[in-house]
């Protein structure tokens, strides 16, 4: 089908801040036809999301404001449509998938009511009519035991089964037009192969056109069948993706398809020295039931767990979303209760009291997934930073901290002068350099990185990788890298520990998995991942 459904013509989109105009948009325009895929791509900042953003007129009125352009809708320009169609047309006939799931979704409703509510207003569903709706679309989206999380908030899932509760919302009242921005930005490999395909389903059932936001160029040329590049708030070149792929004509798109991150692991020390094992780790969550609340079963979410890292060696940790990944990587920082033993350089440090944990924590420091999430916004990133080292009696007065700051940020690529400012005016890369430069002042032995390129563009996931390369190569740093990238893991890993349901299914050295894994898991999540 080739009839046209939305049609951007001469958009720009202007921002006032501070009395200046931002022109984050600038004269671009595409069609959406019925039934297909086009796919948005360029680096962060580039104008891909609030150019989608534009379609339902999401952005901060008046603030943003559009200077030129048309959106057309079936004919309607949505740009000139009084607010009330506007509302019946928001999740009903155009979905939007937002990027990070935790800050969209209402942290005081139950799923069920967050999903019901756009049946309610859209459908007229309530009761049990909705309640089989909202199971037949968790079910859908691949949610395990839909009838258990009836009743959870969006603080008891984990990232990736948070963002599949966001896309059974959007695809709740089967729309003609999907806005996809970073749909499987949380997910794992094989359960974004599961979504695409679910919506590649949806789409040739319903006719439905999807306008995917994305930055792995592996979806898009899977699953698009046209492209649009931004680079600046211009689109400076749009093809089908066939075309593009085959033979890109502008040079800022032969660099996003020449940024796979590659190259292999830092050479290690020659001689060996533990720095971390876990021997038999468990942590198993308690179910509650009945009106006394006796323990009636344990989700095990990480379930009799031993690994070993050498001093200067990188441990990939993968699989799929809620396998336990992130729970373990909690439970080796003692932010959660575990059992089991955890050695630490040859010393047990499992049951020792948070006070004589404190001293420790040094070594052992941790880069969280989101660093827009944790890092103080209102905080500059100099006390961002300044924090540990006064925590920890860093430093000879304010005067060396200061020195300290500035030399980390030399170090992470950042520009000291930029010390002063807030996290909100850095790129998602930059803050991510800011969060490994928070870690890395205080010389640690262990840095457990927790999904950190995950939210980044491909070329600022390349840069990430190789300045963690050159650090770990300059201070014989120890990494344990969890993530369901497995072309990053690939690029920066010794040694591979695979999870499944809280057991490890594989584990050994990284080069020998990627090219002879000996368990079906492990070449399901391969397969799907370099396909």
């Amino acid at each position: 089908m080739n009839e046209t459904l939305v049609e951007v013509s001469h958009l720009s989109v202007r921002f006032e801040q501070d009395g200046q105009a931002i022109n984050a948009v600038r004269d671009i325009s595409f069609n959406i036809p019925r039934g297909q895929t086009l796919a948005l791509v360029g680096e962060s900042g580039s104008g891909k999301s609030v150019t989608a953003l534009s379609i339902l007129r999401l952005l901060p009125y008046p603030r943003a404001s559009h200077p030129s352009g048309r959106i057309r809708y079936q004919g309607e320009d949505l740009l000139q449509t009084d607010e009330p169609r506007l509302r019946q047309i928001r999740g009903d006939r155009i979905g939007v998938i937002f990027q990070e799931p935790m800050t969209s979704l209402n942290p005081l409703h139950t799923l069920e009511k967050q999903i019901g509510e756009t049946l309610l207003l859209h459908k007229g569903l309530s009761g049990m009519q909705a309640r089989r709706r909202i199971l037949e679309l968790l079910t859908l989206v691949g949610l395990p035991d839909p009838a258990s999380r009836l009743g959870s908030y969006p603080h008891e899932l984990s990232g990736g089964q948070r963002q599949r509760v966001m896309i059974a919302m959007a695809l709740a009242n089967e729309p003609e037009l999907l806005i996809a921005d970073e749909p499987t930005t949380a997910l794992d490999v094989t359960i974004q192969e599961q979504i695409l395909e679910l919506l590649a389903r949806l789409q040739q059932q319903l006719g439905m056109a999807i306008l995917l936001i994305t930055h792995d160029l592996n979806i898009v040329r899977r699953h698009a069948h046209r492209v649009c590049v931004m680079y600046q708030g211009e689109i400076v070149e749009q093809a089908s993706t066939q075309a593009l792929f085959a033979a890109p004509e502008h040079a800022y798109t032969r660099r996003l398809l020449d940024a796979e991150p590659s190259g292999t692991p830092a050479e290690p020390p020659t001689e060996p020295q533990d720095i971390i094992s876990t021997d038999n780790l468990r942590i198993w969550f308690p179910v509650k039931k009945g009106l006394l609340q006796r323990v009636t079963e344990h989700i095990k979410a990480v379930d009799g767990v031993s690994l070993q890292l050498s001093r200067g060696q990188t441990l990939g940790v993968v699989g799929e979303s809620g396998s336990g990944k992130t729970t373990l990587g909690l439970a080796i920082l003692r932010l959660i209760r575990s059992e089991g033993d955890i050695i630490l350089e040859g010393k047990s440090i499992q049951g020792l009291a948070q006070k004589q944990i404190k001293p420790l924590r040094r070594q052992l420091q941790v880069v969280f997934q989101d660093p827009y999430g944790s890092l103080s916004p209102r905080m500059p990133i100099s006390d961002i930073i300044n924090e540990g080292l006064e925590v920890h009696g860093i430093g000879d007065g304010a005067a060396a901290r200061e020195q300290l700051i500035i030399d980390v940020l030399q170090e992470v690529g950042l520009d000291p002068a930029s010390r002063h400012r807030y996290p909100h005016e850095f790129s998602g890369g930059q803050r991510q350099r800011v969060a490994i430069a928070r870690a890395l002042v205080l010389k640690p032995r262990l840095i457990i990185l927790d999904e950190p390129t995950s939210a980044l563009d491909r070329t600022v996931q390349k840069q990430i990788v190789e300045l963690l390369r050159e650090l770990q190569r300059r201070h014989r740093l120890s990494y344990i890298f969890i993530s369901h990238d497995l072309a990053v893991v690939r690029a920066l890993s010794h040694q591979l520990l695979v999870m499944k349901q809280g057991k490890v299914v594989e584990q050994g050295p990284a080069a020998r998995i990627f090219e002879q894994p000996a368990h079906e898991y492990t070449r399901q999540l391969l397969k799907a991942a370099f396909r």
